[in-house]
């Protein structure tokens, strides 16, 4: 299970980027003047004027803002060495530098840099970095689940995924208690009613991956009762939501019930979606794991194909049939396999 960082928490103290230029008197008055032809590049291009302006004049934080406005666009280089400059005084400068560096953004890979720049934000005793401590605390329990920039030990990674999740609180971080979810259905043994908990909490606090796996533990009755009514609630709305595990396993539930007709219609737009550009896109926007994406893509995917190979909700095409199946493998080849199991022995 391949995880990925925690986004920067919002700074109680102040507000983010796009606040601090949308809420600017000049810039609300200059997009009412362009309003025409305003663009998101205008706005990008007016808010660097403006926070280059407020650095002349000695605004500390605008120096991070800009910072975050290149980290924001996808311009890690110039972030990185903005960040770099300013990390002795800046918490959060450090804090992303310390994300940046661990996932290679900008620059080459260091995890261990990565680790070491986390560390400072969990030890430090100043009240301005009492925001990170969380999503730092989070980030360095993935470093030791994954073994990079410290020895590899899911005791340590579950310490501080737990210290992370702070009971569940919702200012806490949030993706810690999502993983805590995963992390406790995947180990062996299994911890199903810990797994269900932690869902259940991230879920309650707006996280939309846990929204999805809690429908699924309430269609098969893990770690609670089975409810199939709670399980179609929570996987409609996460699949909504653009929750594309959710989706998938919507189509298969569609199939199972004989509903095919639906079944068609709804894996006929998760099937088509573009791994190599849509996985990441969706990832970004939604911050569900690229490896569920995929799982939910792979499963729409077959579940279209075994429709098309014998006609159920679709005139049968056996050459498309077979399009799709190819692709189910190639999203994933461990699922597929399992599926292709499933329906030799006229099970699917």
């Amino acid at each position: 299970m391949k995880l990925t960082s925690e986004k920067l928490p919002k700074n109680p103290f102040y507000a983010s980027q796009s606040h601090y230029a949308a809420k600017s008197p000049k810039l609300f008055q200059w997009r009412k003047e362009k309003t025409d032809h305003y663009s998101h590049a205008d706005l990008v291009e007016k808010a660097l004027q403006l926070l280059k302006e407020r650095i002349r004049r000695g605004d500390a934080l605008a120096y991070f803002l800009q910072g975050q406005l290149y980290f924001e666009e996808g311009w890690y280089e110039e972030a990185l060495e903005q960040f770099e400059e300013i990390k002795e005084k800046d918490h959060q400068a450090t804090y992303q530098l310390g994300v940046m560096y661990y996932d290679g953004l900008g620059t080459t890979t260091d995890a261990e840099k990565g680790v070491e720049y986390m560390k400072k934000i969990i030890d430090s005793p100043c009240p301005k970095a009492r925001h990170l401590k969380f999503a730092a605390a989070y980030n360095l329990g993935r470093a030791y689940y994954e073994g990079k920039g410290v020895k590899r030990s899911d005791e340590e990674a579950e310490r501080l995924w737990l210290f992370a999740a702070d009971n569940g609180n919702p200012k806490a971080s949030v993706k810690a208690q999502s993983i805590l979810g995963l992390y406790y259905s995947t180990k062996e043994p299994k911890e199903l009613e810990k797994a269900f908990y932690w869902h259940s909490e991230a879920c309650g606090n707006g996280n939309l991956e846990s929204q999805g796996a809690l429908g699924l533990m309430f269609l098969y009755g893990q770690g609670t009762r089975q409810d199939t009514e709670a399980a179609l609630c929570c996987l409609r709305e996460a699949a909504e939501r653009g929750n594309v595990y959710a989706q998938g396993s919507l189509v298969e539930y569609y199939y199972k019930v004989k509903f095919f007709t639906k079944c068609v219609a709804f894996s006929k737009r998760i099937a088509d979606y573009d791994e190599v550009h849509d996985i990441p896109m969706i990832a970004r926007v939604t911050d569900c794991l690229p490896e569920f994406i995929s799982r939910g893509m792979a499963m729409a995917s077959f579940y279209h194909a075994r429709c098309l190979q014998l006609g159920l909700g679709i005139t049968k095409d056996e050459a498309t049939a077979k399009h799709y199946y190819s692709k189910a493998c190639h999203l994933n080849p461990a699922l597929a396999d399992e599926l292709h199991a499933l329906l030799i022995r006229q099970r699917i």
